[in-house]
């Protein structure tokens, strides 16, 4: 058998990418970070960063999220300890030529948090803030708004995006995901607004109800009551152990 000889093959890095989703203002946003420095400078990204050689890909992404946002990261299924995001693997992205630096392969993670404050800008980036979804997937909402445009994510950036999206989109059907977009108690109104603004869709909310208390394992009621969204006293939920939902919330056809 031949010795394995290192120098035959290219040198490449390895980088964490992570599509940060959250529901400001009724409307699904993203994180989003102008960079300081080329490639692409002055272009929107997606967070993220090159991963240290004393660290896996886990611990990358947990790290990139907490400079960018100040959260924790879990892994495990639904209800989040408080001021923990949920943080999980998307998808690897690998194309020759997708950073201009060198050969980077770069492993998405995809993070969903309650209604965040705002971000702080780290690393090479300029600036950092909330962007609605449907603006860096070609809308003219917020950016547009403020009197901004902006070019095409830097990268590959909009497929990560838009790959993360979708599969916040697909989760919530079949999973209490939706879950770690609301406080640790939360009306089923409110709940229903993540719904509503992951999916894009306005939901029938009796029928709504009716679905997500009927679900066993999805709520359980926390005792409370809120008057926070007007009007009459609301039940107070909180996650419950499911993390499978039968039968599923299917996303309705638009």
């Amino acid at each position: 058998m031949s010795p394995y000889d290192p120098s035959a093959f290219l040198p490449f890095a390895v980088t964490v990418d992570l599509v940060v989703l959250t529901v400001r203002g009724q409307a699904l946003c993203t994180l989003a970070v102008r960079r300081g420095e080329p490639p692409f400078q002055g272009r929107w990204a997606l967070p993220g960063g090159f991963v240290r050689g004393d660290e896996d890909l886990a611990e990358a992404a947990a790290r990139e999220l907490a400079e960018e946002t100040g959260l924790c990261a879990r892994a495990a299924a639904p209800p989040a300890p408080a001021g923990a995001a949920h943080l999980e693997q998307l998808a690897t992205y690998g194309a020759p030529g997708r950073d201009p630096r060198m050969r980077v392969v770069s492993v998405a993670h995809l993070a969903l948090a309650p209604d965040l404050p705002a971000p702080r800008a780290g690393g090479d980036a300029h600036s950092a803030r909330w962007a609605p979804v449907e603006d860096l997937l070609g809308g003219d909402g917020a950016f547009a708004r403020e009197g901004e445009r902006p070019a095409p994510l830097a990268f590959d950036h909009a497929r990560i995006l838009a790959d993360g999206v979708e599969r916040a989109r697909s989760k919530i059907e079949y999973s209490s995901l939706a879950t770690a977009f609301c406080p640790p108690e939360f009306t089923v109104g409110e709940l229903r607004r993540v719904y509503e603004a992951v999916w894009g869709v306005v939901l029938d909310p009796r029928n709504f109800h009716r679905k997500v208390t009927g679900t066993p394992g999805f709520l359980v009621p926390s005792g409370g009551t809120t008057t926070r969204q007007g009007g009459r006293p609301a039940q107070l939920f909180r996650a419950g152990g499911a993390t499978v939902l039968n039968p599923p919330m299917l996303r309705p056809e638009i």
